[in-house]
């Protein structure tokens, strides 16, 4: 049942696990014969990662970090700030983060410098989703779920203030305090 707050839905449930299906397929192809550690970026990729990784058909070893740019808000900050960080030494690693959502860029360009400057072996990126429209900095993105318009998504992980994280599905919420 559709959330009263919810405007329209972007992506169903059934759409989000048939590509997360794709993606584990493309990801495992890539990386059969290694052992990546597998960087969830948290709060919002925790559902994504969940589901994605299992549908690979390799070893991996998952870590998590945290980095923030919202404080509850719909437009990002201008500031990043590693909030959680238990990743340690990857000299050498392959590294595969991976992220709800790539915005402006911002928050996915710091964290990457601050990985490259631990000398992982490689650095690949998954994201779910990805809004072009709101790009200001490049970033390489690997394995890609969706592409969705300028609107503000929650669900499936993606939250406003904390809320909408366990809807099943991504949508657009009617207002945005």
């Amino acid at each position: 049942m559709l959330s009263q707050e919810i405007n329209h839905v972007l992506l169903s449930q059934e759409q989000i696990q048939t590509r997360v299906a794709e993606l584990g397929r493309e990801i495992s192809r890539d990386y059969a014969d290694k052992t990546p550690l597998v960087v969830g970026i948290l709060n919002g990729s925790f559902i994504f990662i969940a589901d994605l990784v299992r549908n690979f058909s390799f070893h991996c070893q998952v870590a998590f970090i945290q980095v923030s740019s919202y404080y509850d808000d719909t437009k990002g900050s201008g500031s990043v700030t590693i909030k959680y960080d238990p990743i340690g030494d990857i000299e050498g690693r392959d590294i595969l983060i991976i992220e709800d959502i790539i915005d402006s860029g911002h928050t996915l360009a710091a964290l990457l410098e601050l990985l490259q400057q631990r000398a992982p072996a490689s650095v690949r990126l998954c994201t779910l989703l990805t809004k072009p429209s709101r790009r200001e900095v490049d970033i390489p993105v690997d394995y890609c779920g969706f592409e969705i318009p300028d609107e503000f998504a929650v669900g499936y992980g993606l939250d406003y203030a904390g809320l909408y994280r366990n809807l099943p599905y991504i949508g657009v919420l009617n207002s945005v305090v």
